[in-house]
């Protein structure tokens, strides 16, 4: 059955985009348009081209990143290289910004995920409480912790609309990686939970996956979900290993077991969680998270290949 057509601002267009590259907000500024969030670098060309057309010959203003995992922000380095010349800025949280400045691939979560991500910069900073006005609307800052420590995500109370990133998704959302740190994660996104359920947003537009309206709904999925991973981290770490490794076979596509077990022994996030929770040789390791995207249908096996695979509905 098809959904009813979204209740939204005409000043605001929304780019459904997968699970390699995030969705990104497209705001229709009067003079110039402004992006929140910009897809992965392998998708650059595609957003460069979705903005020009979208932009209909007018400057990008703006560029706002509600967290710095690569997939929101690889197309953050093509759009200040074309439109460096007008008047383009790029906000970010404020907790990465010495990350950013320093260009620490460790500390931004790529060279530790085995992703990648061109170098930006960053003009201005986002803290929980500010109020950006995009598309003619003011747009409060929420912090929302728990994916990620710095997450942000933007509420307009006047349509209750709320871009929430990876914290809230239809059914579910973004792994828990401060857990696989031993940081405190998922308390955290409890509370982003909770402070979604406060601004009782009408509409959600979320980080991956179609904007949604029965957000009651998805909160208590949400809130499930949740629960069975606290309840066992080594779940949820699980959970993580098997999100990078289909991460990468989205990019890639198709890759050899040695292609993948060397990939990932330079990604520290998975010797990580092999040497915490599991204790497996790494190519074990690998084996079995193989296995669990197989029985899942997210992957397929040729002999030693291994090929992406969607899972029928």
């Amino acid at each position: 059955m098809a959904r009813a057509p979204l209740p939204l601002p005409p000043t605001l267009r929304v780019l459904e985009r997968g699970w390699l590259s995030s969705n990104a907000v497209v705001f229709d500024d009067g003079d110039a348009v402004s992006i929140v969030d910009t897809g992965y670098d392998s998708h650059a060309a595609q957003t460069l081209a979705l903005v020009e057309r979208l932009r209909a010959g007018r400057p990008l203003a703006r560029i706002v990143n509600t967290h710095l995992h690569s997939d929101h922000v690889g197309g953050n380095a093509a759009l200040q290289a074309r439109f460096a010349g007008e008047g383009c800025r790029t906000e970010i949280p404020a907790g990465m910004a010495p990350a950013v400045a320093a260009w620490d691939e460790q500390a931004l979560s790529y060279a530790a995920t085995g992703q990648q991500c061109r170098r930006f910069g960053y003009d201005r900073l986002l803290a929980a409480g500010d109020t950006l006005v995009l598309g003619g609307l003011p747009w409060q800052v929420l912090a929302a912790p728990g994916h990620d420590p710095h997450m942000v995500m933007l509420f307009n109370a006047g349509h209750r609309i709320l871009i929430s990133a990876d914290a809230l998704w239809e059914n579910g959302f973004g792994a828990i990686f401060p857990e696989i740190e031993g940081e405190s994660g998922f308390a955290e996104q409890s509370a982003a939970l909770a402070q979604i359920e406060r601004c009782a947003p009408r509409l959600v537009i979320p980080g991956h996956g179609a904007a949604f309206t029965d957000v009651a709904a998805a909160l208590a999925r949400a809130r499930a979900r949740l629960d069975a991973l606290a309840a066992d981290p080594a779940r949820n770490a699980r959970q993580v290993a098997r999100v990078l490794v289909k991460f990468w076979l989205l990019d890639r596509q198709r890759v050899t077991r040695a292609q993948l077990v060397g990939h990932f022994a330079r990604a520290r996030y998975l010797s990580l969680i092999n040497e915490r929770y599991f204790g497996l040789p790494f190519g074990a390791f690998i084996d079995r998270i193989v296995a669990d995207l197989v029985a899942a249908g997210a992957a397929a096996q040729d002999g030693e290949v291994l090929c992406n695979a969607e899972p029928q509905a």
